[in-house]
């Protein structure tokens, strides 16, 4: 059920299983994006409370340990425990989230469902770890183990941050792993709600903990700290590179990072307009265009150009923005006043360097970070708004010829994270999906998830794979153990 004024209980750190204030006794604000008021006063942690979460984690990962001994099938357990509280609590945690974040409470439900899901996808994982024996030539027996790595950071977003929280949580806890995760300053709430459902679940102290604060404190003593052998980040690409820096420059943690896009919805003359339109208008304003996956540039080929033009600006204009938790709204706010001024900016790039706006084009409203969803038309490849992450409701609508083109269009970005191809002609299709450049491609249909398939970019959208088995490897190290047998 909505509730628009969801009792916020979790404000503090979460250390060894108890709230604590910060260690400097400092908190900041968490603002609602939708009305521009503050929620809460939240804990601000930073390297003093990282360094208190790493101790707990580092002695729960102790040998001899309860979670050490714990056999596998008991981390399956208390993840499937943890996805039947996040299910019990989805209306308030839902609540908090659109607070927080700006998004519709529908999204958010639905986000708290996914999350739940994904936790069973990973509860059923972990009994099934194991490594493979082989014979050598030597008249050796060699046998693999899959051992945790041992304390891991995890860096979560604001625009998804519950299901995104199973992401990296999932697999983390299936391996056997201890955690240090610190959330958006954003959107810090809904994440220690979960921490309150993580102690009710049974899981022994120490083993998750959570630190909000800001990136450059918090953030940063995660990714520096020299007893956390891993870490896993979604944000941008900026942050992206300073965390393998960071990486670099202290104990060569593994990192796998999740970054930014500039993806790709291509849409030939044989498909269905009115079905193009409306698949091409989710993928990018669909939570207000912050996703990484948004396709925010969208090859139309010539011949249905102008029609797909025309339906896109009919169908946009209908679009309802408003109050996140009126089931109505469509589209709420960006999530604060810095991504809101950066939109703002992109909208006058488009301007000047002479797109043709066909919708939108300003802010909505007097009260809240609020942007009008906008199409650009007569886009050229070399402008701003086609080469730069907005991550706002901006839809760039370009027009292509051939496949040959295209597919070289497509590629020519830095980013390599999403990508969509919309045909009835299945050979386009495979040679499309095989010639982008992308860790992710949809064809007649776009951003589906599902746990177990892996999700991840090429080229500066990240490195490795999270979902699906692939992303148990993170978390996992491989020990040989050889064994000479007698003659």
């Amino acid at each position: 059920m909505v509730n628009r004024n969801p009792v916020i209980k979790y404000t503090k750190i979460f250390i060894n299983n108890e709230f604590v204030d910060a260690v400097s006794g400092k908190t900041f604000p968490s603002v609602n994006p939708a009305t521009e008021t503050v929620v809460a006063q939240v804990a601000e942690g930073d390297k003093a409370d990282v360094n208190k979460a790493v101790e707990a984690a580092k002695k729960a990962f102790e040998r001899g340990s309860k979670w050490r001994s714990m056999p596998p099938s008991g981390r399956g357990i208390l993840l499937n425990k943890l996805a039947d509280l996040i299910d019990r609590d989805a209306d308030q945690i839902a609540s908090i989230q659109t607070l927080e974040n700006g998004k519709p409470w529908t999204h958010s439900f639905g986000e708290c469902t996914m999350t739940s899901s994904i936790l069973r996808y990973y509860a059923g994982w972990a009994d099934k770890i194991h490594g493979e024996t082989a014979a050598t030539d030597d008249n050796s027996v060699v046998m693999t183990r899959k051992e945790p790595i041992g304390v891991v950071g995890q860096i979560t977003p604001w625009n998804g941050p519950i299901v995104l929280l199973a992401f990296k949580l999932g697999p983390a806890v299936a391996a056997g792993c201890t955690v240090v995760l610190k959330p958006a300053e954003q959107t810090p709430l809904c994440t220690l709600h979960v921490a309150a459902l993580i102690k009710e679940a049974g899981f022994p102290p120490g083993v998750i903990n959570i630190v909000p604060g800001y990136g450059p404190t918090a953030g940063a003593a995660v990714s520096e700290h020299p007893d956390i052998m891993k870490v896993a980040f979604t944000g941008s690409v900026e942050v992206g590179k300073k965390i393998m820096v960071a990486s670099g420059n202290t104990n060569l943690k593994r990192v796998t990072l999740e970054l930014g896009g500039k993806s790709p919805l291509v849409i030939f003359d044989d498909a269905n307009v009115d079905e193009a339109v409306k698949i091409a208008h989710d993928a990018i304003f669909t939570n207000s265009g912050q996703i990484c996956i948004a396709a925010s540039r969208v090859f139309v080929q010539s011949k249905i150009h102008d029609e797909f033009v025309k339906k896109s600006k009919a169908l946009t204009l209908k679009r309802k923005l408003g109050d996140p938790f009126d089931p109505a709204t469509e589209q709420g706010p960006q999530v604060d006043d810095e991504i809101f001024e950066r939109v703002l900016s992109y909208l006058k790039a488009g301007k000047e360097d002479g797109a043709t706006l066909e919708v939108g084009g300003e802010r909505f409203g007097k009260v809240g970070y609020y942007v009008m969803p906008t199409i650009f038309s007569n886009v050229k490849d070399n402008m701003r708004i086609a080469r730069e992450e907005i991550f706002g409701p901006v839809q760039s609508i370009l027009k292509f010829d051939t496949m040959e083109e295209v597919i070289k269009r497509a590629n020519d970005t830095t980013y390599g994270l999403g990508a969509g191809v919309i045909t009835n002609d299945i050979n386009r299709a495979l040679k499309f999906s095989q010639a982008v450049e992308s860790g992710n491609v949809w064809v007649n249909q776009y951003a589906s998830l599902c746990p177990h398939i892996p999700f991840g970019g090429y080229k500066q959208s990240g490195i490795g794979r999270e979902l699906g088995a692939e992303a148990l490897e993170n978390y996992l190290e491989t020990k040989s153990i050889h064994i000479k047998l007698s003659s």
